[in-house]
């Protein structure tokens, strides 16, 4: 394509696409980075809680004032400083007033404001607020200069940049917030101990944060709960600033007589609502996914208090806890992500010391600021009470002045030398302060004043002074908000997560109910509900047939052994159902291409498994040790090439019959058949030709047992047996007279049920 000549259009400017998307959404990323999202850590607050505790100071709703309606604050919030709607507003303020989401409320709420349940506020025409002692603290010296102001939206009136920030509110109430292309989330902690960091801090400013975390153990959080992360994590947490904690719900084991009891729940999560957590418990026992527990019910009033009821009296309140806590939000996960904005301006992601090191620092430049303004008002009063002295001293002629010369003020400015701001305090002072012009009260302020003058120079020259009286306005505020206040004790404790086994809390999880595993040749497996005696008359696809078939408990483990040697895991309550064909164990598991299943059976972790090939070799194997819940299974049994593995029979009794294709049997000692977790293993019996046929493991004392073609069972006592006793890896002898021509000893306790014919 040739150039296309542009067109004059009344002064349209043609603008590249791209470069307009980038220089816009960089602009709105820009401003919901610095104007809506991240808090400043200075002072802890985003621009829209910022404008609100300003509007409420304006308003006169100090704590010992009255309250006035929510609608009142929001109208002036949205009309001079912050031009959004009015809900958001409103919402904000809520927040600030909610005693379950403000680890430190900012504002005393009167009306409905919520609850933990997750229930809206009222509507802010029927609500109404005032600021709390926290707020007062954090809005302290605003009118002393101690922070820079700036013009609102429209220019009309001015605004703080930030607070002074007495208050270490960054870290004690937290902040929820999502940028573009960042978030913070800080979770809420105890003032006292932030103010004993700081303090530390102060005193020795190269404490590590180690040190700091000895102050500050974690959260604290308005709803109370348990902390179950470990130390360690923790204190990764406050080093880099990104972390989380585990948090869970507080909980008591009530009896209620007759050995029963129930399990009363008094703190949850933080930011978890409470009718939520109760719906989903609901839900899962009406799905069967919490067998343990029969039922869930709200006793809440003021407090607090859910009461959970076990299945039975039997239950473990522990292994039920466990399955709830795995399950449900009685076990949150409470993100760190200290995104802030530091000077103001720049997001930074930074850990629990600089956060402490900038909040010292803002306060030590809002200390020097305060104390340069009072040197102001200091040196403004010194002056007129200088004039005033004068005027004292010679208050005929003063007055004289003022009555009779047209020009008073130049006149007394040249009579007494006085500049222009005494003789303007002269000619404004009413007839009824001449009375308290005395001499010496006039000299007590000046001298007071000028001692509070020196002291302040002193402070701005001396750092350590400053640091001092940084140290003494946090030790108040820790002493307002210290553990003996109701306010200030710490709700959330810390724990232990406790050592439930895995296992129990997955089986708990599951409604125990008798099934029927079948599976057939070509590796179909199917569960069928109940334990059924005959399985002789079920279906299969064409050309399939019965592999074997045994019960099971839905909580059970299913163990697949294939030809390749190695173990496969299936948990009884995922099998399919049992009115089809089932489906190929390949669906679920990688098992090997063209391989049959040597043995299914149900996973029994006390047992010993003997395995072996069809070569003859073998070892012994902790069944626990063959477990494997990923779909590759567990490599046991390592099989040579040309073989594979034949048998798998329990590691029971003290002796081993090994039974070869060429008929000979030998028996000898179990153990002189090594116990491995992984391996070849070592030669069982000695062929000339072929391999192992079958193999059992019996005691002494019951014998060695086969059956025969017609179902009759024979069994030989270990001393009828002497001429095949011997030891492990000889050939043996050929078998007694009348064993089976099948040259097999016949069922065995794998080989599930018995099939009639």
């Amino acid at each position: 394509m040739g150039d296309t000549p542009i067109l004059d259009d009344g002064g349209i400017e043609p603008i590249g696409l791209r470069e307009a998307l980038e220089e816009r959404y960089l602009a709105y990323a820009l401003s919901t980075i610095m104007h809506r999202a991240l808090p400043d850590v200075r002072d802890g607050l985003k621009p829209v809680h910022r404008r609100l505790l300003y509007a409420m100071r304006l308003l006169k709703l100090d704590p010992d004032q009255g309250f006035k309606k929510c609608a009142r604050v929001v109208g002036d919030v949205i009309g001079k400083y912050h031009p959004h709607g009015d809900q958001s507003v409103y919402d904000a303020l809520v927040r600030l007033a909610q005693s379950f989401a403000q680890r430190y409320p900012l504002v005393d709420g009167q009306g409905n404001f919520g609850n933990i349940d997750g229930d809206n506020a009222a509507a802010m025409r029927y609500t109404e607020a005032r600021l709390t002692e926290v707020a007062r603290i954090l809005l302290d010296g605003l009118d002393e200069d101690a922070v820079d102001f700036r013009e609102t939206y429209d220019g009309e009136d001015r605004e703080p940049i930030v607070l002074p920030g007495g208050f270490p509110n960054l870290l004690a109430n937290g902040s929820q917030g999502i940028a573009v292309g960042m978030a913070t989330s800080i979770p809420p902690h105890n003032a006292a101990e932030l103010c004993d960091a700081a303090l530390l801090l102060i005193e020795n400013p190269d404490a590590t944060t180690a040190e700091l975390v000895e102050r500050v153990p974690g959260p604290d959080f308005p709803t109370g709960g348990v902390i179950v992360e470990p130390a360690g994590q923790i204190l990764e947490a406050y080093e880099t600033g990104r972390g989380g904690f585990r948090v869970r719900a507080r909980w008591h084991k009530e009896d209620t007589g007759r050995g029963t009891y129930v399990i009363v729940v008094t703190e949850i999560p933080y930011l978890v609502q409470k009718s939520r957590l109760i719906e989903k418990i609901a839900d899962l026992i009406n799905e069967r996914k919490l067998p343990l527990l029969a039922d869930v019910r709200d006793e809440s009033a003021e407090d607090v208090r859910v009461v959970l009821e076990p299945r039975n009296r039997s239950v473990d309140p522990d292994l039920l806890m466990a399955s709830l806590f795995r399950l449900t939000d009685l076990e949150s996960r409470i993100s760190l992500n200290m995104n802030v904005l530091t000077q103001g301006r720049i997001p930074n992601v930074i850990g629990l010391k600089q956060v402490l090191r900038e909040w010292l620092d803002h306060r030590r430049e809002v200390l020097l600021r305060r104390a340069g303004h009072r040197l102001e008002q200091i040196a403004k009063r010194l002056d007129v009470l200088e004039g005033y002295l004068i005027a004292y001293l010679n208050l005929d002629e003063v007055i004289r002045i003022i009555r009779e010369e047209d020009e008073p003020k130049a006149v007394l400015m040249s009579t007494f030398s006085l500049n222009d701001t005494q003789a303007e305090a002269i000619l404004n002072m009413r007839l009824r302060s001449l009375r308290k012009l005395e001499e010496m009260e006039i000299r007590r302020e000046h001298k007071s004043l000028s001692g509070e003058q020196r002291d302040l120079k002193a402070l701005q020259r001396d750092e350590g002074l400053q640091w001092q009286r940084i140290g003494a306005q946090i030790a108040e505020v820790r002493g307002k908000f210290g553990p003996e206040t109701e306010l200030g004790r710490r709700r959330t404790t810390f724990s232990e997560a406790g050592d439930t086994d895995l296992a129990d809390i997955q089986e708990a999880m599951i409604e125990r109910e008798p099934i029927t595993v079948v599976l057939s040749v070509k590796g179909w497996i199917r569960a069928l509900k109940g334990h059924i005696a005959d399985v002789s008359g079920l279906q299969f696809k064409a050309g399939d047939e019965l592999a074997c078939a045994f019960h099971a408990q839905t909580t059970d483990k299913v163990l697949l052994f294939a030809e390749d040697g190695r173990f496969f895991t299936l948990a009884a309550d995922k099998l399919p159902g049992g009115r089809g064909m089932g489906e190929p164990v390949s669906i679920m598991v990688d098992f090997p291409e063209n391989a049959c299943v040597v043995a299914a059976f149900v996973h029994d972790p006390a047992r010993k498994l003997l395995v072996a090939t069809s070569e003859g070799r073998g070892f012994t194997v902790p069944e626990k040790d063959v477990v494997a819940m990923t779909r590759k299974g567990r490599q046991v049994l390592n099989v040579a090439a040309g073989q594979a593995a034949r048998h798998c029979v329990p590691a029971a009794g003290g002796h081993v019959a090994v039974l070869g294709e060429n008929r000979k049997l030998v028996i000898f000692p179990l153990d002189q058949v090594p116990e491995m977790t992984r391996g070849k293993g070592v030669r069982l019996q000695k062929y000339k030709d072929g391999g192992a046929a079958d193999l059992r493991c019996f005691t002494g004392e019951q014998g060695l047992s086969w059956t025969d073609s017609a179902g009759r069972v024979f069994t030989r006592s270990l001393e009828e047996l002497a001429d095949w006793c011997g030891e492990r890896a000889q050939a043996g002898r050929m078998v007694p007279n009348g064993f089976p021509r099948a040259n097999r000893f016949g069922p065995g306790p794998l080989d599930g049920l018995p099939v009639k014919k």
